[in-house]
């Protein structure tokens, strides 16, 4: 049986899509803060069948969670203070995201200006579609294998 404690303050990433822990990771720069982090990936789930948890313990404000809704808005997060859950969020996709993603248009500014933010605005909520702020280049993503 896998035991993990239980965080003083902090978040847990639940219900995050099998194999994705890894991109949040990078995504959220957690290599870069001293804090504890822990990797649950292939958790059995009734409702997913297979899912990841990460669980990071650090000031609530010490992290931007922000775009987590781009890379997967079925993500719950549970913030955690004082040894208890205080707050639970659902996330949806956000309206816009910034240096998430890259442009991969070649004549955008974006490829010219190198110190411009690599900005994407939210054009059709349904089918999850970004376009890019300045050339509209739509933004795909991977397809799952």
């Amino acid at each position: 049986m896998l035991n993990i404690g239980g965080l003083h303050e902090g978040f847990v990433l639940d219900h995050i899509e099998a194999g994705k822990s890894m991109e949040i990771y990078k995504y959220l720069g957690l290599d870069k803060f001293d804090c504890c982090v822990a990797i649950i990936k292939n958790a059995r789930s009734n409702k997913m069948g297979k899912k990841d948890i990460i669980k990071i313990e650090c000031p609530v404000d010490q992290i931007d969670l922000e775009a987590l809704g781009f890379i997967d808005h079925n993500i719950t997060v549970n913030i955690i203070q004082d040894d208890r859950i205080v707050e639970k969020k659902r996330l949806s996709l956000p309206q816009e995201i910034c240096n998430v993603v890259k442009c991969k248009n070649p004549r955008c500014i974006t490829s010219i200006e190198q110190e411009l933010d690599h900005v994407f605005v939210l054009t059709d909520p349904v089918k999850g579609i970004y376009r890019c702020k300045y050339c509209e280049e739509k933004y795909r993503k991977r397809k799952k294998k």
